[in-house]
């Protein structure tokens, strides 16, 4: 079986101290990857980063490329919700969910274009949200941000491509995380009934799918949304 075409590739992962981002972080270094974490607080294999913060994503962006000679690889995993109806939402609860979800995917691709645009193997995977197609009640910041992200992974894939870097999107459905397994069961349940399998993903779920669209495998992929959902989201 031909291999993943990872090896020695430098990553950049947000969101890698729990859930999807770690395991995402975990794949690519099983398969060979150096890979370097982006979160607030520092960790094993982890960088302290604020990535709503220009300073701070320019300086981590700058000092890997710098450490290991450029950047191959970049997937915006970090998230936040801060759920109500749309008329109870205060302005800090939009722009916050903005800020994590969206402005920071365009702040670390703006960084490391340069870097991405120089590689033999340029990939970015920008997780998103079953939400972001569709809509969620109480989720109007949240689903607003998602939609955002694919708006933007089909645009710089129209921008990057020539330069051969394909960049992509995953869209999970109820995955298994700290923040989706403090929801109410109600909620939990009612997403579980939507999905055709009848159960909720894992964060190893949404990692095999972010290892298959940085592989070389996915070398002729580029602009789409990868759903990863156990069927809740068929159309």
């Amino acid at each position: 079986m031909k291999d993943l075409g990872i090896e020695g590739a430098v990553a950049l992962v947000t969101g890698a101290s729990n859930g999807i981002g770690k395991a995402i972080a975990e794949a690519l270094r099983d398969g060979g990857a150096i890979v370097v974490g982006a979160d607030l607080s520092e960790g094993d294999g982890v960088h302290a980063c604020d990535v709503t913060d220009r300073a701070q994503v320019d300086g981590l962006v700058a000092k890997i490329a710098e450490t290991h000679g450029g950047i191959d690889f970049i997937v915006h995993a970090a998230g936040i919700t801060r759920d109500n109806v749309l008329w109870k939402l205060e302005d800090e609860d939009w722009n916050a969910v903005m800020r994590v979800n969206l402005d920071a995917a365009f702040l670390i691709l703006r960084a490391a274009s340069p870097h991405l645009r120089q590689s033999k193997r340029g990939r970015v995977v920008l997780i998103t949200s079953i939400n972001g197609e569709r809509g969620k009640r109480g989720q109007a910041n949240y689903a607003a941000s998602k939609a955002g992200l694919i708006g933007l992974a089909k645009s710089a894939a129209r921008e990057f491509g020539r330069d051969g870097v394909c960049v992509n999107a995953i869209a999970p459905g109820l995955i298994d995380t700290a923040m989706t397994l403090n929801l109410p069961e109600k909620i939990r349940a009612q997403s579980i009934s939507e999905s055709v399998l009848g159960k909720s993903g894992t964060p190893e779920d949404i990692a095999g799918a972010a290892l298959f669209l940085c592989s070389s495998w996915a070398s002729h992929v580029t602009g789409q949304v990868l759903r990863v959902d156990g069927g809740q989201l068929i159309a």
